[in-house]
């Protein structure tokens, strides 16, 4: 096992704590995205906390690992992230997408320390990672790129020609990782585009494929650092979640794509939130 009980307990508290904050975020903004946040929280936890060769207080390190976080329409995930990390002032995710606030909907580099890219607009992610692999080649640095796509973000034709050239370069220093939630903005990835067979794929494209639970922190850590080890082939670590997980009346609805919450359901969703964190937190007792 690839954590130790002490970490696993201490990784999902910090999962629960960006959980709670998004929805904090979420609601004092009045909207965001929330289901895509909610499905790609424990990766995003467990990379930045545990695996990313990454200082908060030194973000511009050139030595860096790099995370290029291509589904930016999780930005106020990524905001709940940064400021657990410090990187963010909590107070300042209560201008998020409002008028005059520095945190827009989809997040600027230019205006977040720490940030590698600015995204948003789907199917980009990849090639901007593989960029950012090839010059670490270019240049001898022996730090990994990682790249996390929304799986509606792979009907994207640019994600495909980045995946092609990702193996016709073998670029093994860089990761890419898909938050298959199945859902996207118009209901189920398998009604509105077919990805499946999603993993022959990337396979068909050379990519060695790793599917894990993305939200069992234990064995998503196992998936990682098999993809961290593979050196033969660039990796596609692919994460079945679920779109609004730990909130009742969000999981598995595409309609929290985007949405906005009233006093009533606020208050319920922080309920859901707690009682998630205690039946995580009992899993890792009874498995750890």
């Amino acid at each position: 096992m690839a954590l130790t009980k002490s970490e696993w307990i201490e990784l999902e508290k910090k999962a629960s704590a960006v959980r709670q904050l998004t929805l904090d975020t979420c609601y004092w903004a009045g909207g965001a995205h929330m289901g895509g946040s909610l499905s790609s929280t424990d990766f995003l936890t467990l990379l930045y906390f545990k695996y990313l060769n990454f200082e908060p207080k030194n973000y511009a390190d050139e030595n860096r690992d790099r995370c290029i976080i291509s589904k930016g329409h999780i930005g106020v995930a990524i905001a709940a992230l940064f400021s657990e990390l410090g990187l963010l002032d909590r107070e300042e995710l209560k201008t998020f997408n409002l008028t005059g606030s520095r945190l827009g909907v989809h997040l600027d580099s230019r205006k977040v320390k720490g940030l590698e890219a600015s995204t948003g607009s789907l199917g980009h992610g990849s090639a901007l990672a593989l960029g950012t692999a090839l010059a670490a080649r270019v240049q001898g640095k022996s730090y990994k790129t990682w790249v996390l796509l929304g799986d509606g973000e792979c009907d994207e034709g640019s994600v495909w020609e980045a995946a092609m050239a990702t193996a016709n370069f073998n670029a093994t220093n860089l990761i890419t990782v898909v938050d298959r939630n199945k859902f996207m903005i118009d209901g189920n990835t398998e009604d509105v585009m077919k990805l499946e067979p999603f993993s022959d794929k990337w396979r068909a494209f050379g990519f060695e494929v790793i599917e894990a639970d993305g939200h069992h922190l234990s064995k998503l850590s196992d998936a990682m650092e098999k993809a961290m080890q593979t050196k033969d082939k660039p990796v596609c670590l692919i994460l079945d979640t679920l779109k609004g997980e730990g909130i009742s009346f969000m999981a598995g609805d595409h309609k929290w794509h985007y949405g906005a919450m009233d006093e009533v359901k606020y208050e319920l969703a922080k309920k859901d939130l707690l009682e998630y964190e205690a039946k995580r937190l009992a899993r890792v007792e009874k498995e750890a």
